[in-house]
This record gives structure tokens, sequence and C-alpha cells, in this order.
């Protein structure tokens, strides 16, 4: 199959100038410095320490006073303000560490795609993907082997950011095997940044570190879906593809507010703290149902213990 690329103002008033002005300095990535060649934490703290909190206020003063290495980084900030002005935040994916990802957010939290794959529980040419789910903060697609996961990269090209957990290793290059295509969107993988924060244990460890439950599903990991799509691919039981995708579903509904209080976190620890939080995101109702019948004889079946399910 030949290699396919998917790529993907304020209202006036009265106090249309001061809204021009916040929207303008909300940006976070015009606070950022640490894409930059040689400046790390300790740099860009130092720069803002100073009052050198933007590339504006950079480019005004000529850089921190007394910092030899801050005159060759001009170059370097006219071109991050010609990314940026240009929407190519390729260029930040490329330069940032992982973990700091998450300062693309705010900038293309409206095009974001929230996803997550299950796959029969093989890697290499033997893995395949079972099921997909998207979320983009409104609505909920679901996509099935056999039935329409075909549409899955068309409807993924509509967007400019995908969030994933471990996308980075496990589900974007399962994606660009199963359907020949390179992924060109940024990307935060809260993997890397939740760990940064101190949240361990994969996604559900990560779930309970927020508070997020997951109700009927509590219990259930990534080899019982794979259980759920055996189950499904012998029997073309209903309720075992159902309840896949509730799983399935359920992880990408957890994504948005793990990506929005991770970063608040991040900006509480920055000068903008007060300024460029997000407010939290309203919770969703998973649109599919796990059948606790079918839960129940496919962990009986195929002897698997499922710790703390609500039965």
């Amino acid at each position: 199959m030949p290699m396919r690329i998917c790529a993907p103002l304020p209202s006036c008033n009265k106090n249309i100038f001061y809204a021009a002005v916040l929207w303008y300095y909300a940006w976070m990535l015009k606070h950022t410095f640490c894409h930059l060649p040689g400046v790390g934490a300790a740099i860009e703290k130092r720069l803002w320490d100073r009052g050198v909190l933007s590339w504006d206020d950079f480019l005004a003063r000529g850089g921190e006073p007394g910092c030899g290495v801050c005159r060759t980084l001009r170059g370097y900030v006219e071109e991050s303000v010609s990314a940026l002005h240009s929407g190519d935040f390729q260029y930040f994916t490329a330069r940032l560490p992982s973990k700091e990802h998450w300062r693309l957010f705010p900038h293309l939290k409206d095009r974001a795609a929230y996803i997550d794959i299950e796959t029969n529980g093989y890697s290499g040419p033997a893995g395949f993907i079972t099921a997909v789910s998207l979320y983009d903060g409104v609505s909920v697609r679901a996509y099935v082997r056999g039935k329409n996961l075909d549409a899955f990269v068309d409807d993924l090209a509509g967007y400019r950011l995908i969030v994933s957990y471990n996308g980075r290793a496990f589900d974007i290059p399962f994606i660009e095997r199963e359907f020949g295509v390179r992924l060109n969107h940024a990307h935060v993988d809260l993997r890397y940044l939740l760990s940064d924060l101190g949240f361990k244990g994969g996604l559900k460890g990560c779930e309970k570190g927020f508070g997020i439950e997951r109700g009927q599903l509590e219990g259930l990991d990534g080899y019982f879906a794979v259980l759920l799509w055996q189950d499904w691919a012998r029997k073309k039981n209903e309720k075992s593809l159902e309840t896949l995708l509730a799983y399935n579903v359920q992880d990408v509904l957890s994504l948005e507010p793990l990506m929005i209080g991770a970063y608040n976190m991040k900006v509480k620890a920055t000068p903008f703290a007060g300024l460029l939080e997000l407010d939290a995101p309203e919770s969703r109702v998973n649109p599919f149902r796990p059948d606790q019948r079918t839960i129940r004889r496919v962990a009986s079946e195929r002897e698997y213990t499922i710790a703390g399910a609500e039965m």
C-alpha cells in the first residue's frame, strides 16, 4: 500500500482592545523559550524572573541583559514567531521535549482529537487494530474493524492535534502501519506529561490520581478488551462488541480532563498562573453501555480476574 500523508478572532465589543491583548498573550507558546537551542528549564525560568516573559519582550530587549548566548538566539525567536503565525506547530513539536508538548494545547484545543485504539493483542505483522475511538470535546466516534474502521484516518485528517496516552509508542505506530499513512499532526502524549507531574500506573492509575471513575468498567484492562474482541469475532455477540466500545470510549473521554488538568497544573508553576488556566471540561456520558453478564461470562470462560469491578 502506498504511503499517504494525513495532515491536518475574538468577538468585538467595547473592550475589543483588552480582549485582543488578552487573546494574544494567552497563547502559552509565546512565553516559551525551552525549545530554543541550549535553553532548558533553568534558563527559561531565569528569563521569566528577569521580566522577559514573551517573545516580544525578548526581541524588544535584545534578550536577557548580560547573557551572551541570548544574543545568538534572536534569529531562533524570530523563526518561532514566524512558525506560530503560519500555523506550523510541527516546528515546535520537533523542538520541545515530549513532556513540554502541553504548551501547544491552548492553541489547538478546538481542533484536538482524543484518540485510543484497541488491538488483537499482537505486535508486528500479526497485530491489527480492532477498534478506535475519537473524541473531540463535543462528540464521540467509534470505529470497528470490518464495519467502519477505514473511515477513521479520513476523519482524523480534520483535526490538527492528537491527544493520546502512550500513543507515541503504541497507538500512532499501529495506526500508521495499519493504514499506510504518516500522521503529521501535532501530538501531546499524556504519558510523558503526567509522568513529569508525578502520576504513574498507566492511564488507569492516572485516572485514579485525578479522581476519574470508570464505573462498571472498573478493573478491566487492555487484555480484557482483547478477550472481548475475540468473543465478538467468534460468536458475533453484540453485547461483547458494545462492552468493548464502552471500554475504548471511556479511555478517550478520560483524556480530556487529564489533558486540561495537567495543563493547568503546569501553568500554575509558571509566572502566568491565574492568567492562562483553562476551564474544566464538562462531564460527558459514554454512549455505549457495558454488559455485566457478558463481562462475567467472558471473565469466567477465560479465567480472567477482575480487580475491584462493580458487578
